[in-house]
């Protein structure tokens, strides 16, 4: 239970089913004695709404503190990521570490059949299981749930999968849950301010060096004050003129520079893609056609993928597409089935 209105009617639908429910929070970060401005994920606040639900549902409620082991999996992850010129994605990793490993096997050890939750996402069972699209395509979380194992599939419930974000607030009403018109946050649980370069060196407490911003052929054009400010098909502060817009096409880590091309340079035939997980196949033995998707927002472009050797695969799409980004995952889809998907390790030009 995290606080916010999707796993709050989550458990209470799982009641009202005839389920012994039990409520667990996971307390991941040491807010600062101002902990009221941050409003966010996983907030102070947030953990005292779930106790609320769960006094008003009659249901037990436990706090757990995974404060190092989400600073070490999670924190230290985007920090090094950012260093090393890719674009992190913290909710990820703390969908696959700390809820999907962690806290499952904390509900194994209460002796529980399943660990719950309020995503937006289907598991199906034919003769495998089966991750699917939730049917609100508006807040489908699928894409955040692609290293799902099947063991982990065979324990876990999404209550909401079949439901719209309507249905869900009309629930949380009819049960009279306090968080039923709980905003969402937007933001990063530990960055409530968005400032993450600032979170960074704050963690560091080093001086992060500086360096050129250049074009493809090597001409100096201004510099920066450190490779974690920028990110793949970056567009604005940048900090230099050219007449034109310019993108971040690529961060070179070795030379410590920003390379910088025109909105046409910053796209992709493809990717390669590391650390793969399947869900929909056993793995891959040779090329079949998918949806890939290469962020969360992102709509999805039809792609071939290619056994590549090394626990990699070749991702090819059937057009370009702008600020394929190191670091963010892909994920593959058939109609509303995840395939599987990976951590993308280097854009194709």
């Amino acid at each position: 239970m995290s606080g916010g209105v999707d796993s709050s009617t989550a458990a209470a639908l799982l009641k009202e089913q005839g389920y012994d429910v039990i409520g667990i929070s996971m307390k991941l970060w040491d807010y600062p004695d101002d902990a009221n401005k941050f409003a966010g994920c996983c907030s102070l606040d947030d953990i005292n709404d779930a106790r609320r639900v769960a006094d008003k549902l009659d249901i037990p409620f436990y706090v757990v503190n995974m404060e190092d082991v989400f600073s070490k999996e999670v924190v230290d992850y985007f920090v090094s990521s950012y260093l090393n010129g890719e674009t992190p994605n913290p909710c990820l990793k703390c969908n696959q570490i700390l809820k999907f490993q962690v806290l499952l096997k904390k509900a194994m050890e209460l002796e529980a059949d399943f660990l719950a939750t309020g995503h937006y996402a289907r598991i199906i069972h034919n003769d495998r299981y089966k991750l699917l699209k939730g049917i609100d395509n508006t807040k489908d979380q699928s894409y955040f749930l692609f290293t799902l194992t099947q063991e982990q599939m065979s324990k876990i419930m999404f209550p909401l999968g079949n439901m719209t974000k309507k249905d869900v607030r009309n629930h949380a009403k009819r049960f009279g849950l306090k968080t039923a018109e709980k905003k969402e946050s937007q933001d990063i649980c530990f960055v409530p301010d968005g400032q993450y370069p600032d979170f960074i060196i704050k963690r560091l407490g080093t001086f992060i060096k500086s360096g050129d911003i250049v074009d493809k052929n090597g001409n100096i054009l201004g510099t920066h004050d450190g490779l974690y400010k920028y990110t793949i098909g970056q567009r604005k502060g940048l900090g230099i003129a050219r007449g034109k817009p310019q993108y971040v096409i690529d961060i070179d880590i070795k030379s410590n520079m920003v390379i910088v091309g025109d909105k046409d340079e910053a796209f992709s035939i493809g990717l390669i893609a590391k650390e793969l997980n399947w869900i929909g196949i056993e793995k891959l033995n040779e090329q079949i056609e998918v949806e890939s998707k290469i962020r969360y927002r992102h709509k999805g472009v039809k792609s071939i993928i290619k056994p590549a050797g090394e626990g990699r695969a070749r991702v090819e799409f059937s057009k370009p597409e702008c600020a394929v980004t190191p670091g963010q995952a892909v994920v593959f889809y058939k109609e509303d089935e995840v395939i599987g998907g990976g951590w993308i390790e280097k854009r194709l030009s």
